[in-house]
């Protein structure tokens, strides 16, 4: 790896595009070593859990109200939407709403470092422009390796929301660096695409804060599609702002830490094979990462105690999960049994409230209305607070991946005093974890998540297929879409957009 400082230089100092980020990202995305055997099982794993929470949210309102803007622009030799066969649209908007459908659960896979991220949102656009492009399973392979890697590194180097800045910002960039391996651009090219992807990918982490609304499931689609649209235009010629990240009015000297902030980004040299996605991990719960751990020691733990009998709950763990799902982030909505269903995901006090109770977690029965607004539930849920411990905050932020920790302590006490405690450092599914996920837990989450929606058979090819995603032909690309049951896909459009205007 070479590690390259990033920081705010004067218009006058002419930074020369070599020595900017955005080159050195574009660079990754048109060099680099083979995909290696590990790397290539994994991105079939990650495509097999993508699906698998796609599907599975066909018929929630934001999944339905983004695929309904995708079929207003049917493109013939397009690519397609999750499910339904051989519905092809452009590229952009396949893009659009698969990414969202599968966003919707927060069910996928993570990386969380110096900031948050979600690497598998690259994986539907660059899909969508290998099955409109025509390339192969290689290509393909290759483009979500570079997209991983990217995004890893930059999420290592650059926190996002200690400026109040949403994640986005590095998953832009990362998806136009997946394309631009998937196509073999020219690295002059992919470097403009980079520049306009993260010129326009800030935006605000209220995002994820308060009443979370369905935006949250829609900003991957809405990243995906930038991705596209910049490395389209950079494709015909058109340059970007740059220096975009080292500028004088660049996204370091405004957005993030000013122009006194230095940056170290360490990313592969050249002929380096790309690995990031050996570091990031996926879900075996719906809800945000930073429970993963604690809603695996809350399934221990109901079943040693008589939850009636506590008086409080008191979870100790880093800075961040106690100021993002926890009572650090001073959300009311945290607390509220009327909350929607994205702010519940992101309340620790709620998440283990029900954990506690039911000793399971489920992706639809855990949210539900009537779950919530259970008496004991909302009683217990009002007696959970959670407090940044440093030992807890320093294994979050530490660079061995060993010894990284992203759970914390759970200790009851009850009425007479006694407390009652458990911890997890990472989640059971976690790398690190007591049961390590491989291709068998993918597969099975996949059959669970599909049950009754997808025939046997359909399920058996679409798994077969992504078994084996380096060797697949283009034409096998294009069918790497499982298919459901007809009728499965029952929501209603809820209302009419400008994309459904037929004249007056």
């Amino acid at each position: 790896m070479i590690a390259h400082d990033v920081r705010v230089h004067p218009s006058a100092a002419r930074l020369p595009r070599e020595d900017q980020l955005a080159w050195k990202i574009a660079e990754v995305a048109t060099g680099g070593g083979p995909v290696g055997p590990e790397v290539a099982a994994m991105v079939a794993c990650r495509i097999v859990d993508n699906a698998a929470v796609a599907l599975a949210s066909a018929n929630r309102a934001p999944v339905a109200a983004a695929r309904a803007m995708a079929l207003a622009h049917p493109r013939a030799g397009g690519a397609s939407l999750f499910g339904l066969g051989d519905v092809r649209v452009d590229a952009e908007w396949a893009a659009w709403a698969n990414a969202t459908a599968v966003r919707e659960l927060d069910y996928h896979d993570t990386f969380l470092a110096a900031d948050y991220a979600h690497p598998g949102d690259s994986i539907a656009p660059l899909l969508a422009v290998a099955e409109q492009t025509g390339r192969g399973g290689a290509a393909l392979t290759r483009a979500i390796a570079v997209a991983y890697e990217i995004h890893v590194a930059l999420v290592k180097a650059i926190c996002l929301h200690a400026w109040k800045k949403d994640h986005v910002a590095h998953l832009a960039p990362a998806t136009v660096a997946g394309i631009g391996a998937l196509l073999d651009l020219p690295t002059p090219v992919v470097f403009q695409a980079v520049n306009q992807a993260v010129h326009l990918a800030f935006s605000t982490r209220q995002s994820r804060k308060g009443e979370i609304s369905s935006w949250k499931a829609f900003v991957p689609g809405f990243s995906g599609k930038l991705a596209i649209e910049a490395v389209d235009r950079a494709m015909r010629g058109e340059a970007s702002p740059a220096p975009i990240y080292e500028g004088e009015d660049s996204v370091i000297a405004w957005m993030l830490g000013g122009r006194d902030q230095r940056y170290t980004v360490h990313l592969p040299a050249p002929g380096e094979a790309p690995r990031g996605i050996l570091e990031t991990y996926t879900k075996a719960h719906s809800a945000e990462y930073q429970a993963q751990a604690l809603i695996d020691a809350a399934r221990e733990l109901g079943g040693r105690v008589d939850l009636s009998r506590a008086a409080e709950v008191v979870v100790r763990t880093s800075h961040h999960t106690h100021y993002v799902i926890g009572t650090g982030a001073n959300d009311p909505q945290k607390m509220d049994p009327d909350a929607t269903r994205e702010t519940l995901d992101h309340s620790i006090m709620y998440i283990l409230a029900v954990a506690l109770e039911d000793r399971a977690w489920h992706h639809e029965r855990s949210y539900t209305p009537e779950r919530a607004h259970r008496p004991s539930t909302v009683a217990l849920w009002h007696r959970i607070r959670t407090v940044e411990d440093p030992e807890w905050t320093r294994r979050y932020h530490a660079t061995d991946p060993a010894e990284r920790a992203f759970g914390g302590r759970i200790e009851i006490r009850l009425d007479d005093g006694t407390v009652v405690a458990a911890e997890r450092a990472v989640a059971d599914a976690h790398p690190n974890g007591a049961a390590p996920w491989a291709w068998p837990d993918y597969v099975g989450k996949f059959r669970a998540l599909t049950d009754g929606m997808i025939d046997p058979g359909e399920a058996e090819r679409f798994v077969g297929l992504a078994g084996r995603v380096p060797a697949l032909t283009p034409e096998q690309v294009r069918c790497l879409n499982p298919v459901l049951r007809p009728g499965t896909i029952a929501t209603p459009q809820q209302g009419r957009g400008i994309f459904d205007w037929q004249g007056s």
